[in-house]
């Protein structure tokens, strides 16, 4: 159990460390950081999905023959359409805003709060299914895979925890109180994956489905926000270099040591 709590508090961890540039950068992360830590995590939620979610379900609907790749489909398109749902109805900021973004409001930055809050949710539920797969022992999910899943979405979340802290700062805010509320906006993440982990034991049967679903989820955010904005303006290469890092890391993580 004591491995699963860590697992739950590592993308939780990755906002915190957003959260503290407050205390290190007088505006933003640098653009080539900025894309270097896209790249990567979008890199690592892609083999993720594949490896660690969408090849377990497929293993685990063999009964079905032919049809083995139903439930996979099923949940991978409920996952994105979930979140296209979140997307249009809760404004979603992004890191690389324009100076008038800079300026907003404190209001403004409520909005982006709740927006990224909102967005944890299901990442928190997509690390819960994983560690659900684990304890249950039959999903076909090793200790190594469920970690590395953990650790890309920390990477994930390093910069939605700055662009919380950060306009707070330039509102007025204090350093430790915009840090304190840019870290409350990863705390959904734990909760909502231990929610997820009680659920999920009484509904073994539907892990195909949610393994999916988690990975829908992920592949949704890879390609709506993490690559957009790591090809967008200059050095989009270094985006590029390092999604392609990030991919072989996780899968060796997953082939290798799982």
């Amino acid at each position: 159990m004591k491995e699963v709590l860590t697992g739950l508090m590592i993308p939780f961890a990755g906002t915190a460390l957003g959260s503290a540039c407050v205390y290190m950068m007088k505006d933003r992360l640098g653009v080539k950081v900025q894309k270097s830590l896209q790249g990567f995590a979008a890199g690592v939620m892609t083999a993720a999905s594949v490896w660690s979610l969408i090849l377990p379900a497929i293993d685990q609907s063999q009964h079905l023959g032919r049809f083995a790749f139903a439930p996979s489909a099923i949940g991978i398109l409920l996952g994105i359409a979930f979140l296209l749902f979140l997307d249009v109805s809760v404004p979603h900021m992004h890191l690389d805003e324009s100076e008038e973004g800079r300026r907003s409001s404190l209001s403004k930055t409520a909005k982006m709060m709740l927006a990224v809050t909102i967005h944890n949710i299901p990442e928190g539920m997509a690390v819960g299914v994983v560690y659900a797969g684990l304890l249950s022992g039959t999903a076909g999910i090793s200790a190594a895979a469920a970690l590395a899943l953990s650790l890309g979405i920390a990477i994930q979340n390093f910069p939605e925890g700055a662009i919380i802290s950060m306009p707070l700062k330039m509102n007025g805010e204090s350093k430790n109180r915009a840090f304190l509320l840019g870290t409350l906006s990863g705390a959904v993440e734990p909760a909502a994956g231990l929610a997820t982990i009680a659920l999920l034991k009484y509904a073994v049967p539907a892990m195909p489905y949610l393994l999916s679903f988690a990975a829908g989820a992920m592949l949704y955010v890879v390609v709506e926000e993490l690559i957009p904005e790591m090809s967008d303006g200059e050095h989009s290469n270094i985006g590029t270099i390092f999604f392609a890092i990030g991919f072989v890391v996780m899968m060796a993580l997953d082939c290798a040591i799982g």
